[in-house]
Order: structure tokens, then C-alpha cells, then sequence
């Protein structure tokens, strides 16, 4: 996926004639805090320069017309004949579905969408695609939803449409970013505050291991079963109302005969992950980016025994990133099970550290990992024409 935004707009010209409002809706990366959004913990999200353009023009018709750069696919359809399909086209029809279920009258309209944000890295491409109509539509309709209502809207198209119950940090993130912030995102009362990013001397670096596991999708939501589970009992069974009152991990221990092994590991990881945000968010105020990234390694251990969802290719990058002295943090980021690792790296030993870590990962996988640097940059807006 590659599509700039000045050829979203040529597309769309050469296909329906018209000069379209042009937006960007970024991905996001998750610095930590990772499978805690749907546990009413804490995330620390911030949208990036990676994501997906789209050219948007109303059509004074009660059709609507995507076509997909990416894929190289198209849909057209009235308003009365959305409804679930498969890949892309959920996902965009989910959003045009949402503003129904609200009675907005929404307009005909033509669009075009294209980027450069990998599907199934862990950046929430799904979120993107979500946040860019959902933005556009709310703007050329004049809806006026605010930015947080439109995140909850595209919470609910991805629930409603292609089935995931995602946490709302993703979609969040899409649309409350902040350039060079991260959002601490307090996923119960759904507020945040912004943390500045001061990184000098560091970059943040994605390593794509090109793995997708098909087990990440149906483990994602046992994961979210598992919890639930986990926490039906710890109500029944004590003063908590959510993970977040149990003050230590120690207080688990009294209830690991109540759980399956599994549930209890799950309720572990999510207890330790609440408290290591929290702690990870003050470091981030005192510009201690060692301590941070000792943490995210942390995360890193919990995502591979106690939650279970990383993969031996991920653990073998997260190990190369610890064996070198220029990372500071690294840990898998995303849903697991393929994907993304995000890693803190001092600028002076970025180049060695990617080389020896690709030559290595292609010794041991035969695979090619993919680099990206990404800077943290505002959320879904429109782009001057």
C-alpha cells in the first residue's frame, strides 16, 4: 500500500469528474498499555505519519461509490442496501451504517481511498479506514459530531459490521492525536490527557515481522471472553468493580483457585499492565526514557506468557532489540500473533541495530522484515486542496 494523497485525488478526478474534499486519517502505534482498552485500563496511543487518504465529493444521488486503490476494487450501492460484506468494504459500510442507526441524512457520495499504512502490522489500518469516512462524511453532511463521538461511532461500525470488539483506544487515537503528544487514554470514562513526547536523541522504529497468524482475529476475542470471565468472578467474589481496583497483582492470588490457569494468567497481565501504564506515564512527564523502556520490555513478557499472544517471530525480534545497548524498550505491538514490534531507539545506533536485526531475523525466518519510522502527527483532518 503506497497511494499518496495527490493520487487518491487524481483517481477520483479521472473517475467522477469532480474536485473532491481531500482527508488523511492516520494509523497509531501504542507505546503501552496493549490489550487493556477493552479491560477498562489505560493505553498510551499517538497517531502517525502512516495512514490512509481519502478524496470525498457529494453526488446529489442517494447512491454511494467507493473504489479502493489499494485492492483495486470498487462498490456501489444505494443507501437502503448496506449491509455486511467481506474485507474493506465492511469496514467503510459499517461507518455508512452507524450514521443511518443515528437517522442522519446522509448524502450521495463518491470516494476514493488509498495509503500507505500495512494491513495487519498493528497499526490499526482498520481504524484508519474507519476514521477518514466517518470524518469526511460528519463534515460534507455538516453533522457536527465532535471528534470523540465520531471515535465511538467507528468503535460501533467495527463491533456491528466485521465483528471485532475492539477497545476504543484505535479509534481514539484516530481522531484525538496530537503532533509530537502521546494520549493517555483512561479507557473506562473514555478521557485522557496529553503527554509530550520528548524524545530527543531517540526515534521510534517499527519492525514489520510480514507474519499475520490466522489465529488473531478468534483469539482476540477469547481473549476478551477470558477477561470477562475473569472479572464476573473477581466482582462475585470481592469489592472490584473493574481490574483497576485490584490495588496489586499479589491481591490475584487468593482467587487463582476460583479460575482456569488461563483466566487467571490473562487477569494477571491486565493487572500488571494497568499499573505499569500508570507508572509509564509519570516517567514520561520526568523525560526518563530508560525507565520507560524497561517497562515496555515488561509488557513484552507479559504479552508472551501470561496473555499468550505473541509468536516465536516476534519474541525473536523483541530479543535481538534487548541484546543491543541503542534500544531502550521494545515490545510487540498490536492485537499479536504477527505484526509489529515498536522499539525506542537511540538515533546513533539506529542504522547498526536494523541491519544486524534484518540480516539476523532473514538467517532465522527466511522472511524480510519491513522498517518503518514513523513521527507522531495529528489526527483525521482534512487536507488544504
Amino acid at each position: 500500500m503506497s497511494a499518496t494523497t495527490t493520487e487518491v485525488k487524481e483517481v477520483f478526478k479521472k473517475k467522477f469528474f469532480k474536485e473532491p474534499h481531500l482527508y488523511f486519517s492516520p494509523g497509531r502505534i501504542n507505546l503501552i498499555g496493549e490489550h487493556i482498552d477493552y479491560n477498562d485500563g489505560y493505553v498510551m496511543p499517538a497517531a502517525i505519519d502512516k495512514g490512509i487518504s481519502y478524496a470525498i465529493a457529494l453526488n446529489d444521488t442517494d447512491e454511494i461509490n467507493f473504489y479502493s486503490i489499494d485492492f483495486d476494487e470498487s462498490i456501489s450501492l444505494k443507501f437502503s442496501e448496506v449491509e455486511k460484506m467481506k474485507g474493506w468494504k465492511n469496514y467503510v459500510l459499517g461507518v455508512v451504517n452507524e450514521f443511518q442507526l443515528l437517522n442522519l441524512p446522509l448524502k450521495g457520495f463518491n470516494c476514493v481511498f488509498g495509503g500507505d499504512i500495512p494491513i495487519g502490522a498493528g497499526m490499526s489500518s482498520s481504524a484508519s479506514l474507519e476514521g477518514g469516512l466517518a470524518f469526511g462524511l460528519n463534515d460534507l453532511c455538516n453533522f457536527q459530531l465532535n471528534r470523540k463521538e465520531l471515535a465511538l461511532l467507528c468503535q460501533r461500525a467495527e463491533h456491528n459490521f466485521p465483528n471485532v470488539k475492539c477497545g476504543i483506544m484505535d479509534q481514539y487515537a484516530n481522531m484525538m492525536g496530537t503532533k509530537e503528544q502521546v494520549i493517555l487514554l483512561d479507557c473506562m470514562n473514555v478521557t485522557h490527557e496529553y503527554l509530550p513526547l520528548h524524545i530527543e536523541g531517540y526515534e521510534i522504529v517499527l519492525i514489520n515481522s510480514k507474519v499475520h497468524h490466522s489465529l488473531a482475529s478468534s483469539e482476540y476475542n477469547r481473549r476478551r471472553k477470558e477477561c470477562e470471565e475473569g472479572l464476573k468472578i473477581l466482582k462475585n467474589l470481592s469489592n472490584v468493580h473493574s481490574f483497576r481496583d485490584v490495588e496489586k497483582s499479589e491481591n490475584l492470588v487468593d482467587f487463582e483457585n476460583k479460575m482456569s490457569k488461563e483466566v487467571y494468567k490473562r487477569c494477571l497481565y491486565v493487572t500488571e499492565e494497568i499499573h505499569r501504564t500508570k507508572r509509564a506515564a509519570q516517567f514520561l512527564k520526568d523525560n526518563d526514557i530508560d525507565a520507560f523502556g524497561k517497562l515496555m520490555f515488561q509488557t513484552h513478557e507479559g504479552l508472551k506468557n501470561l496473555y499468550e499472544v505473541s509468536c516465536k517471530e516476534l519474541d525473536f525480534l523483541v530479543d535481538c532489540a534487548a541484546g543491543n545497548k541503542d534500544v531502550v524498550g521494545a515490545r510487540l505491538m498490536g492485537g499479536g500473533f504477527g505484526g509489529c514490534t515498536i522499539n525506542i531507539v537511540k538515533e546513533n545506533g539506529i542504522k547498526k541495530f536494523l541491519s544486524e536485526t534484518l540480516a539476523a531475523y532473514k538467517n532465522e525466518f527466511n522472511i524480510d522484515a519491513e522498517i518503518y519510522e514513523v513521527n507522531v502527527v495529528d489526527g483525521t483532518h482534512e487536507i488544504e486542496n
